[in-house]
């Protein structure tokens, strides 16, 4: 079977993650300092707070935004469910937002009609790895937080994804372009950054101001460091898997696969999209051994049971996520492309 996602860890990783066990000093200490600094630079902000997830992240970035009761946050409708969770347990109120079927991101035009004077915060997915144009998003005069979980490395107009919003979260899952196994960070300046610091960790305050044990621990930054060290190796490599399928399929009917974007694109996953559902494919592919699936389990409107998100349920029904890591080999990409032609019709 050629899985959809794989870790990308190495002996160095190991080694690195070792070092730190071997000093007996495992909790958050001075990895998770040089992680922050070493990501702040990558980020081009001010400050970085190194979390214990991307959920985790993005609740905090809303709550440095002072969100909370009887205010709204938009956020797009085909996006992980992590974004929905994350404004709810501030108190606050979800509004979905459509999808751009050119970017796969949240649409302006919509984000823009979804607005009320109760918005306090606009959430703006880099979808799959690809940056985002952010100044129609900017020039709304309301918050934006970059949600870069699949995009750090990205950059658009000479900027790095996350180095424009008000702050920006970022995911260290296990299969994101780097991993700490579990963990995410808040990125932005520093007097925002300050807070989210202040409420990853509740031990030893002198008030009992509600806080979280948030908090990211050395074994993971050493992991984390290690990683971002390489990034920019990982994210070549997916470029180039990414150019292979798409001379691969760009003779394929039915099937448009994105294009070469540059800079803006790091390719966390690659989407095509199809003229035909892509529900029978998802088993006809996994029974000829290539795991594919679709790019967003499921629209958030779907599970909230509302309707006017056209082209979120479009995308839905006719994207596909092809197996895009570094550690996939060539003559694996070229077993995944032979094998969506044959299931395709001519």
């Amino acid at each position: 079977m050629i899985p959809h996602s794989r870790p990308t860890v190495s002996a160095e990783d190991a080694e690195s993650v070792a070092r730190v066990v071997r000093s007996g000093h495992l909790a958050q200490g001075a990895e998770v300092e040089g992680f922050e600094r070493e990501l702040a630079a990558r980020l081009d902000v001010t400050a970085v707070a190194v979390v214990s997830s991307g959920s985790a992240a993005l609740e905090l970035a809303l709550r440095a935004l002072d969100v909370g009761p009887d205010a709204e946050v938009v956020v797009p409708t085909y996006a992980c469910d992590a974004l929905h969770h994350a404004v709810t347990r501030c108190g606050a109120t979800p509004v979905l937002a459509d999808a751009d079927p050119e970017t796969l991101g949240p649409s302006p035009k919509d984000v823009t009609r979804r607005l009320t004077r109760r918005a306090r915060a606009v959430v703006i997915v880099h979808p799959f790895g690809l940056a985002l144009d952010l100044d129609p998003f900017l020039a709304l005069g309301v918050p934006v937080v970059e949600d870069c979980a699949q995009a750090i490395g990205a950059r658009v107009a000479g900027h790095p994804v996350g180095s424009r919003g008000a702050l920006a979260a970022c995911s260290f899952y296990a299969t994101k372009l780097l991993t700490t196994g579990e963990g995410g960070a808040v990125a932005g300046a520093a007097p925002r950054v300050a807070r989210v610091r202040d409420a990853r960790d509740y031990d030893e305050r002198e008030d009992l101001v509600p806080r979280f044990n948030f908090k990211l621990t050395d074994v993971q930054a050493a992991l984390g460091r290690s990683q971002l060290g390489r990034l920019d190796t990982f994210i070549a490599r997916r470029r180039a898997i990414a150019a292979r399928y798409r001379a691969r399929l760009a003779s394929l009917a039915g099937c448009r696969p994105p294009g070469d974007a540059g800079e803006r694109h790091v390719f966390h996953r690659f989407v095509v999209t199809l003229e035909r559902p892509v529900g029978p494919l998802l088993e006809r592919l996994a029974r000829g051994g290539i795991a594919v699936r679709r790019p967003v389990f499921r629209p958030i409107h779907r599970a909230l049971g509302l309707g006017g998100y056209p082209e979120a349920d479009r995308l839905w029904t006719h994207c596909l996520s092809l197996p895009c890591y570094p550690s996939l080999t060539d003559a694996e990409v070229d077993a995944v492309g032979a094998a969506l032609a044959e299931a395709l019709p001519t």
